[in-house]
């Protein structure tokens, strides 16, 4: 069985855990820490809700990303800015397909997540919210790779590339 769990991403003088749009969650460790104030905590969790993140743009005046690993396979990746606005996407899309594929509304992955393309134009304008310049095509290339747990190519390690193309935390 892999990972399940969230990471937390966004940018603060003081700790996230200690911010009100996360209130609600208990025992978040601090992950990793990056120049410019960024931090990502983790919260090992099949089930829950990590709190808002539009509240966490809001609340910090900059970017937030959430990251929803599930048994390391896929990640919803979920992303906020105060000016940039919400988008949704996913990392192993067709890992995500497969969970999905129990549907029983018939909706398929388009119906809950950007196409890549699409997702990689809001996550390039996300990214040059917080400060940085990035290509879409390297944003693209994370967001079309496959997962495979099985030969360690492990989906929270889409999840860091994302972010180190993102230009907020590097590998």
């Amino acid at each position: 069985m892999g990972y399940w769990g969230y990471f937390v991403v966004g940018r603060g003088e003081r700790p996230l855990a200690e911010l009100e749009a996360l209130s609600g969650v208990k025992g978040m460790s601090l992950r990793a820490s990056a120049p410019g104030g960024w931090q990502v905590w983790e919260y090992p969790s099949g089930d829950g809700d990590v709190g808002s993140m539009n509240g966490l743009a809001v609340e910090t005046g900059a970017p937030a990303l959430f990251g929803y690993v599930m048994d390391s396979a896929t990640v919803v990746v979920e992303a906020a800015g105060p000016e940039s606005g919400a988008w949704t996407s996913c990392l192993g899309r067709a890992a995500m397909a497969t969970y999905l594929g129990a549907d029983r509304e018939g909706l398929t992955l388009e119906d809950y997540f950007l196409e890549p393309r699409d997702a990689a134009e809001r996550a390039v304008a996300w990214a040059l919210e917080a400060g940085h310049e990035v290509a879409a095509e390297s944003v693209v290339d994370v967001l079309t790779a496959d997962s495979d747990p099985a030969s360690d190519v492990l989906a929270e390690n889409l999840f860091f590339r994302l972010l180190d193309r993102l230009g907020v935390v590097p590998l």
